[in-house]
């Protein structure tokens, strides 16, 4: 048997959902069965990242990744495994890239291309245990800061590392904490931002689960440096165990007097405070969340004055995201040169990806800034499955574009995604492949979008209304092409006018999707066809001559469109047919055609 085993249980919230308390409890059950002693631990961490492939389990010494795991494997692991040291082979974790030999978990395509920073104790340590977290270096970048630097000097050193707010923009972070330092006042703010909404955007609930203590320290730094003595964490209510572990991690660090007064024998007082958000998308706005927090409704305001010089209680306030505190410990430990020579130039540093979609390997990954996307999709994200072919990934959420094949291999970045209309936004990534609609995509987007508009401004408020009943009557095959020139110059109305950056940006999906699948809107509103089969009113199913009459498709047909005898080309009649695509669905040969051009085939 080995000693000193380390058994690692991924806590993230998909492996939740996948019993990974009952498989801790499982393992304990074991290992106390067997009689292996108390020198192996069972810790139930952060989220691994692996998303689509839980639970997963993760064993040290040796680094081995198990997936896909159930209670009724566990005894087989700690017999095999955890008793004699011999891994279980079958049930190791085998990416898409790694499926000839079994690696260590550092050494798998999926991890081995990642860099982590803002998620370097995720599925590592344990979130409940302060402990652990100070064993990682926690709280001695607080230490050093209040101890021998001066205010000046840690925003002097937060600037020359060139990191910038990960929660959307990209503005210097050491910049806008000098901003607040000069502000006057008796009484100052940090906020952290954790109200996550974009749809697919899961970063900030991986670090406040997985590593709460580094957003805690981090706030205290920025307190120190802009003369704040209070904090306050803005989280949205359906993150109940982000919420619950946030409390835990507070009260932990104040029974150590690491929150409260004289942190460190400084003199420097600094405590945090949680505040929990309704889920209002618009609460993301710093000055939204700003109102929220003092009990008012929570709407944008007008800038200037920004929140630095008026903010939370018309005091001086600083507000960055979860990513950006998450990044602030380990600057100044390393230093803000080995920050520098992450990334690129302009960029510096690591960005936390959360990647859906079209995507063999979902979930959350951390890369330098400049990586490609093409390295995040087909060599980290594994590609995209069944042998479909790329179209576009969206990046930014609503506020963002699409990115789309040609520009796959350019380095990402804040300023590049600008170019390619897009942005960085938070970091969700959506992947779309051929059977994906770009109307439909901007539709989804937008309707988001108008669900969460908070009102106050005509441009926002009504305009994207607007939008949404053009792409619907396109989408139901009742638009023109006067309705795109209308669209696009609404869009740009909307992105010149609206109150806030959210209003601002409401447009861009819209924007993005005209820009370079212009063909698809056409197909739309002149041919009054869906290319890729999405849209239910310009769609039709037809069965292709790979037909193998295996009847899937007739037993799965709501309105019994299909008919055909056993192991005989099937057909469809379109005078029946919903366009539910059940059909295509259940079709395992992918014989069920929604493409116009094998219809105009057919037809000739």
């Amino acid at each position: 048997m080995l000693d000193k085993m380390h058994i690692l249980i991924c806590g993230g919230p998909e492996c939740r959902n996948s019993k990974s308390k009952q498989i801790r409890d499982k393992f304990n059950e074991e290992i106390k069965r067997l009689n292996l002693g108390d020198d192996i631990k069972t810790i139930l961490t952060g989220c691994f990242g692996l998303c689509a492939l839980g639970p997963h389990v993760l064993i040290y010494p040796g680094e081995k990744l198990y997936s896909g795991i159930t209670l009724d494997d566990i005894p087989e692991i700690v017999e095999q495994h955890i008793a004699k040291g011999k891994p279980v082979e079958r049930l190791l974790f085998k990416g898409v890239f790694d499926r000839t030999k079994f690696k260590n978990r550092s050494e798998l395509t999926f991890f081995a291309k990642q860099e982590r920073v803002a998620l370097r104790n995720c599925g590592i340590i344990n979130p409940l245990e302060i402990n652990e977290y100070i064993a990682r270096d926690g709280y001695e970048a607080l230490g050093t800061v209040v101890t021998t630097l001066t205010p000046q000097e840690t925003i002097d050193e937060m600037k020359k590392s060139g990191l910038r707010g990960r929660g959307g923009g990209g503005f210097p972070t050491g910049l806008k904490w000098e901003f607040a330092s000069k502000s006057v006042s008796d009484q100052k703010y940090v906020i952290c931002n954790a109200d996550e909404g974009d749809p697919g955007a899961f970063m900030d609930r991986a670090v406040l689960e997985g590593d709460p203590h580094s957003v805690l320290e981090a706030m205290a730094i920025c307190g120190y440096a802009i003369g704040a003595n209070t904090g306050y964490i803005y989280i949205r209510a359906e993150y109940p165990v982000a919420v619950e572990r946030l409390q835990i991690a507070i009260d932990q660090a104040r029974e150590l007097e690491l929150l409260g007064k004289n942190i460190f024998n400084s003199g420097f007082d600094f405590d945090i405070e949680i505040r929990l958000g309704a889920g209002a998308f618009v609460c993301g706005e710093e000055t939204a969340l700003i109102a929220s927090i003092e009990g008012e409704r929570g709407m944008p305001r007008k800038k200037p004055p920004y929140p630095a010089v008026k903010g939370l209680f018309g005091q001086p306030t600083n507000v960055n995201n979860v990513e950006t505190f998450a990044n602030v410990p380990p600057i100044f430990l390393k230093g803000s040169d080995w920050f520098k020579s992450i990334g690129t130039e302009k960029s510096p540093g690591t960005k936390v990806f959360a990647l859906g979609g079209k995507i063999a390997n979902t979930g959350l990954l951390e890369v330098p800034m400049g990586t490609t996307l093409r390295e995040v999709i087909y060599e980290i994200g594994g590609g995209i499955p069944n042998k479909r072919k790329f179209k576009a990934a969206q990046t930014g959420g609503p506020s963002g574009g699409c990115i789309t094949e040609e520009s796959l291999d350019t380095p990402i970045d804040f300023d590049n995604l600008v170019k390619l209309g897009s942005m960085m936004g938070s970091g969700g990534m959506i992947v779309m492949d051929e059977d994906n609609c770009m109307v439909d995509v901007a539709r989804f987007y937008l309707e988001f979008t108008v669900e969460e508009s908070c009102g106050k401004c005509t441009p926002c408020r009504e305009g994207t209304k607007r939008m949404l009943d053009i792409l619907n009557r396109i989408c139901e095959g009742n638009g023109t092409l006067e309705d795109l020139d209308v669209l696009e110059r609404l869009a740009n109305m909307i992105k010149d006018s609206s109150l806030c950056g959210l209003g601002q940006t409401a447009p861009n999906p819209v924007l993005s999707t005209l820009k370079h699948f212009r063909d698809e809107y056409e197909a739309h509103v002149i041919d009054k066809v869906c290319p890729a089969g999405v849209c239910s009113n310009l769609t039709k199913y037809l069965v292709l001559d790979n037909c193998i009459g295996c009847t899937k498709c007739a037993r799965n047909c709501p309105v019994d469109a299909i008919t055909g005898k056993v192991k005989e080309k099937h057909y469809i009649n379109t005078d029946i047919c919903i366009s539910c695509g059940a059909c295509k669905a259940a079709c395992p040969v992918n014989a069920i055609s929604t493409k116009p051009e094998d219809w105009e085939a057919y037809n000739g």
